[in-house]
């Protein structure tokens, strides 16, 4: 069992051409998707537009999956993949503060350097005050390292924490994105908004 590409195989010049073209594509999906908008991206908090809930909960069932076959059929070694290490204390916070930047600039990191590629003004702004987060927390770091690290877990993942097989956990993500994806249609019906019918 092995990656399916070699990493003794690939140098690192390749390596980053590679990763810089994947970062194309995947720049180039979020604008056809429409991420670039911050009007999109805000509307899965009203409720008008769940676009943003479909698009990601598709893409990780796909990578989901094929991680699951892949490993099946012994074309990538599972046990070399990275799981990122979960503390408790630091996903909760950084999860509302990710939450609230979200909603109030309308973008995440990812569709700012987006929209900012395409020349979108609140985009700059956007990545300006992320950057200025950046260094105000690599500034102040030793007040908050002592909770930042608190009630760490390691590198857990979420089916081995409630003792379920990988291939039980992906149909029960499954079953859970199917389930969304009806809320959001009811919610784009209930919370409809006419007047926004293309971004300024």
């Amino acid at each position: 069992m092995g990656p399916i590409i070699p990493v003794n195989e690939i140098s690192t010049e390749i390596n980053f051409l590679i990763a810089f073209l994947i970062g194309l594509g995947f720049g180039f999906a979020l604008e056809q998707a429409g991420f670039s908008s911050s009007r999109k991206l805000a509307g899965m908090f009203y409720g008008y537009d769940t676009t943003v809930l479909k698009v990601f909960f598709t893409a990780a069932i796909t990578a989901m999956l094929g991680l699951l076959f892949l490993n099946y059929f012994e074309m990538i070694d599972m046990s070399i993949v990275y799981v990122n290490e979960y503390y408790i204390n630091s996903a909760i916070i950084g999860g509302i503060i990710m939450g609230a930047g979200f909603i109030i600039g309308g973008f995440c990191p990812g569709t700012s350097v987006c929209a900012a590629a395409i020349g979108k003004k609140d985009a700059w702004w956007f990545l300006l005050g992320s950057f200025l987060g950046i260094v105000l927390f690599g500034e102040t770091y030793s007040l908050w390292e002592g909770f930042y690290l608190k009630n760490y877990l390691g590198n857990l993942k979420l089916s081995t924490y409630l003792n379920l097989s990988d291939g039980v956990f992906a149909f029960l993500v499954i079953v859970a994105a199917v389930l969304m994806f009806w809320v959001g249609e009811l919610a784009e019906k209930k919370f409809a908004r006419n007047d926004i019918t293309k971004e300024l």
